[in-house]
């Protein structure tokens, strides 16, 4: 499991991820929402993750067992309806 690539575009960063879960991630600096999707295609949003605990996600080993312990339940969430799809 890794970091595939890294994104910078303006105040977001996107990681797409090599997971057996997590396909990408995408943090936004200016609110500290953190956008997950999974390989099911399935995407969620998570409120207020602080700058540090993203830095520490993108550089562990596994993304997927850090997002699992110190992510998935610790902060709000909002699943992601995808308008073009149904």
């Amino acid at each position: 499991m890794a970091i595939i690539s890294e994104k910078i575009s303006g105040k977001n960063i996107l990681v797409l991820i090599e997971s057996s879960n997590l396909k990408s991630a995408e943090y936004h600096t200016d609110d500290k929402t953190l956008t997950v999707e999974f390989k099911n295609g399935v995407k969620y949003e998570y409120e207020a993750v602080p700058w540090n605990l993203f830095t520490k996600f993108r550089m562990t080993e596994s993304q997927g067992s850090f997002f699992n312990k110190n992510i998935a339940r610790s902060f709000e969430y909002t699943k992601i309806e995808e308008d073009e799809e149904g």
